[in-house]
């Protein structure tokens, strides 16, 4: 058999979807796939059944160092941590270790822009598709969105738009993007990199091998971001929420420009979008620097629909707004979204990743009160008390009933927990959708009565 990886013999760990994307992937470049995972087999449903198609052995219910045996090459899912034992394992034979973005650099040969940062990524990554698709390009969002980077490398588009989460960046040498950008960096993942510096080192790891002919896409209102940034190898282009400077993207009242002698006007971000201001200027800058006209940006970024739970109104319900921000699974995120509101009852909580809460009670003056659910309530608790009035939950359903009562009658209800979602829920979409049913449920109750 030819193709790209023809005669290696392949471990793929993991099979999420990024892992079933990899074996897919290098099954037909010609290698010989095997996939080890640490969940059983009866519970891995479709994946278990595409591997089976594939004529992929999957070796199920946990690593073991045999899953090595007769290896050239080993390939970790973008859950699997670096220092897991079976990747150490691996090293020790001397087997090379890639991440889903190795293999998709090996096999892309359309360009692409990567993007990666604390938050805004997903967002951000369907911009910049909308606004290269409104520039008349073939262009695809994949990577940490949902549509692994490998399988969209060999589809055959025009150009890729590439969301990369730290995970992902860590185990990588060959990603090459066009332009790539960094939206911000706060602490996030600590428990999976080991140190905020290795979590910063691995979203620096995006500009590693661009040069003087790409573009990196820096955030000027971000101290710690602007740091990493001022360290891309290639041209710097700088956005901000405020006033630009010449050359940078940024606002003229609700209006995206881009400050040249004669201001290219990109659009408005006001109302509703508001609260995506800085992703819409990075997502501007990134099609600009990709070659996408300033017409095509007003047209992608206009026609653009954010994915849900990222701070959508669910329900009102006699005054009282509840808000869904529940893709917040990290402090900083949550800061934005209480930023955005006034007189709220925050819900918040879950698995905090090994990260401190603590930076939540700088927004005490905007909060009417907290609910706290998940492993996180008892820190929560220990970052509120005597600051703001604070209970806690066992459940979202519950904890959406207090807080309904807290926020009477005329405050907002607002879904982001600043911690991820795997203590309670199978993901931070299963969260939303409860918090959403949850909230749904009461307004129907109050039209009732």
């Amino acid at each position: 058999m030819t193709g790209r990886f023809a005669g290696e013999r392949v471990l793929v760990v993991g099979a999420g979807v990024a892992g079933i994307g990899v074996a897919d992937v290098m099954v037909a470049e010609g290698a010989e796939v095997t996939v080890s995972e640490e969940a059983a087999e009866l519970t891995l449903g479709d994946a278990a059944t595409r591997l089976h198609d594939l004529g992929v052995p999957l070796r199920s219910g946990g690593h073991e160092p045999g899953h090595l045996d007769g290896a050239t090459l080993v390939v970790a899912g973008p859950g699997v941590p670096e220092r897991a034992p079976i990747l150490g394992w691996a090293r020790a034979r001397g087997l090379p270790v890639w991440g889903e973005m190795e293999v998709g650099a090996r096999v892309c040969d359309a360009p692409y822009i990567a993007v990666t940062g604390t938050n805004g990524k997903t967002t951000t990554t369907g911009m910049i598709a909308s606004c290269l698709r409104a520039g008349g390009l073939d262009a695809v969002a994949c990577g940490n969105i949902g549509h692994p980077f490998p399988t969209a490398a060999r589809e055959g588009h025009g150009a890729l738009v590439v969301e990369c989460s730290s995970f992902q960046l860590q185990l990588q040498s060959s990603f090459h993007p066009t332009v790539s950008v960094l939206l911000n960096v706060a602490p996030d993942h600590l428990d999976w990199h080991g140190s905020y510096e290795a979590y910063v080192a691995a979203k620096a790891k995006i500009f590693a091998r661009q040069g003087e002919g790409d573009v990196h896409v820096g955030n000027r209102d971000d101290a710690e971001a602007r740091r990493v940034s001022a360290g891309a190898p290639c041209p710097v282009m700088w956005t901000t929420v405020g006033t630009p400077e010449p050359g940078e993207i940024g606002f003229d009242g609700d209006e995206l420009i881009l400050a040249t002698e004669l201001a290219q006007r990109l659009g408005p971000v006001d109302g509703a979008r508001a609260g995506y201001r800085s992703d819409a200027a990075a997502a501007a800058a990134a099609s600009v620097a990709f070659g996408v006209t300033a017409e095509a940006v007003r047209t992608g970024l206009a026609t653009f629909t954010p994915d849900r739970h990222r701070g959508e109104t669910v329900a009102d319900i006699d005054g009282v707004r509840f808000i869904d921000n529940s893709k917040a699974t990290n402090v900083h995120a949550a800061l934005a979204a209480i930023d955005g509101v006034d007189d709220a009852v925050l819900i918040a909580g879950g698995d905090a990743k090994g990260v401190d809460l603590l930076p939540l009670r700088t927004r005490a003056g905007r909060l009417r009160g907290v609910v706290a659910i998940g492993e996180a309530a008892s820190e929560l608790l220990r970052v509120f008390e005597g600051v703001v009035p604070i209970e806690t939950a066992a459940t979202i359903e519950g904890a959406v009933a207090t807080a309904a009562f807290m926020a009477a009658p005329s405050g907002t209800v607002l879904l982001a927990p600043a911690c991820a979602s795997w203590d309670q829920f199978s993901g931070y979409g299963e969260r939303g959708e409860r918090f959403t049913a949850a909230a749904r449920a009461l307004a129907e109750v109050s039209s009732d009565g």
